[in-house]
């Protein structure tokens, strides 16, 4: 069989990712942060870029002019700017239309998703919060107070500095020893000495050592807790009272009072000292009730009012310049970061404009009238694809009067409800659940059916295995586990 080839002549469409595409999809999944990180790298990068000076002591008017906007706020407007048709026909964009919308200044948004300018300024925690000691440096400043030999320093040093942040030695002591020529006996005295540092505990082997420590310090001292710690952990993780007071021979009653002193004790001392930096969350969009009226601002702060210099405007206009085409070029990416910053901002707004219309009990009762809601829900409604209210909500938050919660956290899909239907939210049952357990008796705990039951009686109608499910997630025990004896 033979195989003929030809050419033929195909016409179709396609979808071509350019940079300046990639770079307002790019904008759109950026937090407020890292915005104000790329306009500032932008306008080191291109030259055409300049902030508009909004206290300029002598206001020329050919410069630019006032316009008063709604409201109180008085903003900077560039003149028209005349290209005379350089650019006319190079790409999709009428650069003289650009020029005007966005000259003024980089959101180019309307007031009413502009924020507030009485907003307060809050204080700069920057300045407040300096570098900590880590975990190793924090018990080393300890351990020099001590009056230690140079190879019971080495081997001490070696100790601190191969515990875990959670407080856990992470080397074999017979390991240390070995290699700092030190008798076991020895090390494991130095290795007291660190135990019994700030925060105590730190450098246990494993958990029963660690509590037993943090026990054995405690004045006036507990034989009970101490030998519960030693012996019986394992009846005390099945909360198996009983047999805890039958092994020692006491009531429960005193068993009762051993476990609420081990429950103060740390599992975990390390993580008293941290040297983890402060990431710090800034909201995209403010929402605040005025006068039982939901507002909603965006955040625009550390985004500078941009506009094209009139130095590279000359320029274009003249007839013979060499560094005309490098003008054109920069002037396109100039502009089109201007619409991606106007597109980000304005996409950010109709997005938080549709969740607090679809979800108005939230903000003012709680998240326990959070209602099940999806990206399609507010794609639909806004007029956009879901994968862009993807990106939108993606590492965004909003400040609300309940407090900071990230955009994504909004969107649930229904689990359950009364009638068969979807109507109650995951976060909902949540705080149903913990409600129910915090409630019921310590010697009698809840199964999850029953649970489930008695979510039934209140028209929250879901399966046993989400009741599972979701208490998992609250990493509360099952009943067998909360029992009390």
């Amino acid at each position: 069989m033979a195989i003929k080839l030809k050419q033929s002549i195909k016409q179709s469409q396609s979808l071509a990712m350019t940079p300046q595409l990639r770079q307002a999809i790019q904008l759109l999944t950026l937090t407020h942060l890292e915005m104000t990180n790329v306009i500032a790298d932008e306008m080191v990068e291109n030259p055409l870029l300049e902030e508009l000076e909004e206290h300029r002591e002598e206001k020329n008017e050919t410069d630019y002019k006032l316009e008063k906007l709604e409201g109180e706020n008085v903003e900077a407007q560039a003149p028209d700017f005349d290209a005379k048709n350089d650019l006319k026909g190079q790409d999709d964009f009428d650069f003289d239309q650009y020029i005007e919308n966005y000259n003024t200044h980089s959101s180019s948004l309307p007031p009413s998703m502009a924020q507030s300018s009485e907003t307060e300024e809050g204080p700069n925690y920057e300045n407040m919060i300096s570098r900590g000691l880590s975990l190793g440096e924090h018990l080393e400043w300890q351990l020099r107070m001590q009056n230690l030999s140079k190879r019971e320093w080495e081997t001490a040093h070696l100790l601190i500095h191969n515990i875990s942040d959670d407080g856990f030695l992470d080397i074999d002591l017979k390991e240390v020893c070995e290699k700092t020529k030190t008798p076991l006996e020895e090390g494991l005295a130095i290795l007291k000495i660190i135990q019994t540092l700030d925060p105590v505990g730190c450098g246990s082997r494993d958990l029963a050592e660690c509590l037993g420590v943090q026990a054995g310090l405690l004045s006036p001292r507990m034989p009970l807790v101490e030998k519960i710690i030693e012996s019986a952990l394992d009846l005390l993780e099945k909360r198996d009272l009983k047999a805890i007071a039958t092994k020692f021979g006491v009531d429960t009653e005193r068993v009762h009072k051993a476990l609420e002193i081990i429950m103060g004790l740390n599992p975990k001392p390390g993580r008293l000292i941290s040297q983890e930096s402060t990431h710090y969350i800034v909201p995209d969009i403010y929402v605040r009730d005025i006068g039982g009226e939901l507002k909603i601002e965006v955040n625009n702060e550390g985004v500078p009012p941009l506009r094209i210099s009139k130095i590279y405007q000359n320029i274009l206009g003249q007839k013979d310049s060499s560094s005309k085409e490098y003008v054109k070029e920069k002037l396109r990416n100039a502009l089109w970061l201007l619409k991606s910053i106007h597109n980000r901002q304005s996409t950010i707004y109709r997005v938080a404009q549709a969740i607090v219309t679809y979800q108005p009990d939230f903000f003012r009762k709680g998240p326990a009238f959070l209602k099940p809601m999806i990206l399609k829900d507010i794609a639909g409604e806004i007029g956009v694809h879901e994968s862009t209210v993807s990106r939108v909500t993606s590492n965004k938050y909003m400040h609300t009067p309940l407090g900071i919660f990230e955009l994504k956290y909004f969107f649930n899909v229904g689990i359950g409800g009364k009638n068969e239907g979807l109507d109650l939210t995951g976060e909902s049952l949540k705080l149903k659940i913990k409600e129910i357990i915090d409630q019921e008796n310590p010697q009698k705990p809840l199964s999850d059916q029953k649970i489930v039951d008695l979510l039934r009686t209140q028209d929250m109608v879901v399966a046993r295995r989400t009741v599972t499910k979701y208490r998992e997630q609250l990493h509360i025990p099952s009943s067998s586990k909360r029992k009390r004896k």
